[in-house]
């Protein structure tokens, strides 16, 4: 990326387990969580804020960079993450991953309020105080 490019892209990313499954148990939810952070830093210029979720999905806040394929790069962090939950942690098959996501971009000024949102999500999940925009990963969704 040319040194003469300013950009400031905030990025929401959820997306469920395959049929919203409760299999990100305690146990593979901390591992899960871990790798999905040391993945996403791994990519040149991302800047990871935070990783919540329940036991059927998950939720990231970052700053990428404008040269970023976002489909493809959530593709990648799914793939992996499955991957790794499933030959390194688990040994046999126990997390997939449904097909899609939910991306929202948010300004510099929401950023604590997402980082809050996503680090509180069972509390809100058990609450019902669940933020619509936050928790979709298709249009049709209600």
């Amino acid at each position: 990326m040319p040194r003469n490019v300013y950009a400031e892209i905030n990025l929401h990313i959820t997306w469920h387990t395959k049929q919203s499954f409760p299999s990100l148990t305690e146990q593979i939810e901390n591992r899960l969580h871990h790798y999905l952070q040391h993945r996403a830093l791994e990519t040149a210029g991302v800047v990871f804020h935070a990783i919540g979720g329940t036991e059927n999905h998950v939720h990231i806040a970052v700053s990428v960079p404008p040269t970023l394929l976002i489909s493809d790069w959530v593709g990648k962090l799914k793939g992996a993450s499955s991957h790794y939950i499933n030959h390194e942690i688990a040994n046999r098959k126990v997390l997939e991953w449904q097909t899609g996501y939910g991306v929202v971009s948010f300004g510099a000024k929401d950023l604590e309020w997402v980082v809050s949102y996503i680090r509180n999500q069972k509390e809100h999940h058990r609450n019902g105080s669940i933020y619509d925009r936050l928790e979709r990963i298709a249009v049709d969704e209600c």
